[in-house]
This record gives C-alpha cells, structure tokens and sequence, in this order.
C-alpha cells in the first residue's frame, strides 16, 4: 500500500464516488458481479440485473462510474494528509466490516490501531445540561482510561465533551464526520479536533471536499455505532439523532446503554424512554458497562483494578474503594486553581466556576479530574466540597 491508498482502494474509491452507488448497492454488485474490479468492467445490461438497479439507474452508474475523477480525488487527499482506505484493507476496522451497510471506503487522518476494535461510542444532546457535560466527560475519561477508543462525532455538547474526556486522560478517541476532511464542524470545535490527531484519527466515508448538509448526520451515524462494541446515550431528547445511532447499534447486535436523566427534563426524555422500554441498559458507574460486555468487559475490569490498585500503593490510600491520591499530587494549572477555590464547606458548582474566572469547561474538565484523584467529592444539591484528611 502506498501512501494514501491501495491498488485495490483506487476500484473501490471510483465505486464510491459513483452516483447511484451507496453501500448496500456496492454488497450486492459483489455478490452478483464477483468482485469489485469485475464489476467495473460491467455493460448496462448486466448492471440492471443487479436487484435494486433497473435500467435507468444502470445507465447512470455506468456514465458516472466512467467519468469518477478518481486521481484527483486522491491527489487531493494527499495534500491534505489523509488517507483512504477499503472494505477489502487489513487497515478498515473490523466491526464497521461486519455491519450489511458498511461504508465502500473510508478517509481517514491520523492513526487507526487493531486496539481500536475495544471502543465504545458516546453520543448525546448538542445542546446538553451541565449535568451532561459532566457525565460525558466523566465517561469519556473512565473508557478511556479503562482501555477503550472513544468515537464520537466531534458534535458541540456531548460528543465534544466526551472527546475531551478521552483525551485528558491520555486515551484514544475518533471523530467520525458528517462532512468531508477538509474542514472540521463545527469550526469552534477545530483545537479539539487538532489535540485528538495526537493520539487517535479523524474518519469520514464522504469525499474530501464534502460539505456540512443536515441529511449527512444521520447516515454517519452507522458509523459510529459500527464501530463500536456498544453505545453510551448520556443525553438525549425526544427527537435527537443520538436515538439514531442506539437503534442502530441495537440492530447491529452492540450493546446500548445510558444514563438516567431528571424525569422532567426534555433533554432525558430520550435516554429515559431507552431504559424504560428496555431498549438501553441503564448505567450509573463505569462497572455497569464493564459487565455486559462478556470476556472484553471482565479483561478490562481486572486490568483496570490492577491498576489502580498499583496506583492506590505508590500514591495514596483508599477509602469506600475510591483512590485518594495524597496532596502532593501533581495538579493541572486550573486543577489548582478550582482545588484552591474549593474549601471545606460544600460550594455550589456554579459558584465555583464563577470563582475559578476560568471558561466553564475548564472548571467542570478540572472538577472530574479532581474527583477521580480522589481530593474532592460531589454531594447532593449539586455542590462539591474537599475530602476529609486534605487540606
């Protein structure tokens, strides 16, 4: 393989860049036609007898298919530092394969990994509650820190939230796209998605130039539930896509989950309705996930034991089988800044982020931190408050 593509990612990219073709036309011109390279030399006549193409729509994928500008497309790609790869590439991840709809190829920038097969998608509300944000952020660092890639789909509210999660704890995490690699959407997203090529990848099915169109979200959406052993649901309203992307991942045999939501907000609606028809299995610690998921689940959670019991032994004790990590520990700029906000009387949260002067991401990023180094702790009323023994 080159570069950018392999010899047999040329065949199928011209597939994909076919009008009239989509993925389960692509299946089922395999399976009829035996292979992708045979079918490119397929007249109209043969082409209509594939079932779900007629002859119309046969003259309009032999015209297309002829003309696709496959080398300017992959010259572009290059310029830009990404790659495509196919269904046929040991490179394409093993779960996307299995699903009937996979994708004919995928762009791709920054590094996909074998240990991208263990992820788990986190998919959620746009425009979600401060309780969201903390709970996507607080499941995105627990996955990852668990072992798990965290996909998303860089979207503003849970996705991003999520990705930031991953990689603050030094974990992975994949963006899938709605629109092609040569722009990042939303802009105000772009140092996200910058920081996320560090340790992860950028993934879209859509030519490179493809722009941002509402019909596109939806059909990513595949995506990230295929290529992931389940999906978390942290926030979801009546109507949100995120409910999208759960059915699918039910349909495609993953597990689903999510999280338990205020019964009259409309922003649970979603989630709530999950785990009331049983379509979700509902979540409130990082165990829960763990143990639906069979032999990956219990590695994991011997791994992850292992390791903060190695960790409880060269930091700090335990107390209620949470780490606590003593006062020396080394803190973030604004961990230090919201630690030294926090006193020993239980603070409201938003007055800590009024205190801190700090954007309230950073506070709510630095406030799990904290909790997860075991120096603060959340009480009811939505307050936190330092733990007993530091100062």
């Amino acid at each position: 393989m080159d570069a950018v593509i392999s010899t047999l990612g040329r065949t199928y990219l011209r597939w994909a860049l076919t009008d009239g073709v989509g993925p389960l036309t692509f299946s089922r011109l395999l399976i009829q036609l035996g292979d992708a390279e045979q079918a490119l030399g397929a007249s109209v006549t043969t082409l209509k007898t594939v079932q779900g193409i007629g002859n119309e729509k046969a003259t309009q994928i032999a015209r297309s298919r002829d003309s696709a500008e496959v080398e300017l497309e992959i010259d572009t790609v290059a310029a830009h530092g990404v790659r495509i790869i196919c269904r046929a590439d040991e490179e394409y991840p093993e779960g996307l394969r299995r699903i009937p709809d996979a994708p004919i190829v995928l762009y791709v920038k920054g590094e996909l990994r074998p240990t991208d097969a263990v992820a788990l998608a986190v998919v959620g509300s746009r425009h979600c509650t401060i309780y969201g944000s903390e709970q996507a952020r607080r499941f995105g660092e627990l996955l990852a820190g668990a072992g798990f890639t965290v996909v998303s789909g860089l979207a503003r509210g849970i996705d991003a939230f999520a990705h930031h999660g991953a990689i603050e704890a030094g974990g992975r995490s994949i963006a899938v796209m709605g629109q092609g690699l040569a722009e990042i959407y939303p802009p105000e997203n772009r140092a996200l998605a910058d920081k996320l090529l560090e340790s992860g990848a950028w993934v879209t099915e859509l030519p490179l130039r493809a722009a941002v169109r509402a019909q596109n979200f939806p059909v990513r959406n595949r995506i990230i539930a295929g290529m992931s052993l389940g999906t978390l649901v942290v926030e979801a309203a009546q109507r949100s896509g995120a409910l999208i992307t759960a059915r699918l991942a039910n349909e495609y045999n993953r597990e689903v989950f999510a999280i338990p939501g205020r019964v009259q907000d409309p922003l649970s609606f979603g989630t709530n309705a999950l785990i009331r028809d049983g379509a979700a299995k509902l979540v409130l610690c990082l165990e829960d996930i763990l143990d639906e998921l069979g032999e990956v689940g219990q590695k994991l959670q011997t791994n992850t034991g292992t390791q903060a019991r190695r960790h409880a032994g060269t930091q700090g004790a335990t107390q209620n089988g949470a780490t606590l990590f003593s006062a020396s520990t080394p803190l973030s700029a604004a961990e230090k800044r919201v630690y030294d906000v926090i006193g020993r009387d239980e603070l409201l949260q938003d007055a800590v982020i009024r205190a801190a002067e700090l954007p309230p991401g950073e506070v709510l990023a630095a406030l799990t931190s904290l909790e997860l180094k075991g120096l603060v702790r959340r009480v009811p009323g939505n307050r936190v408050v330092r733990r007993a023994g530091f100062a």
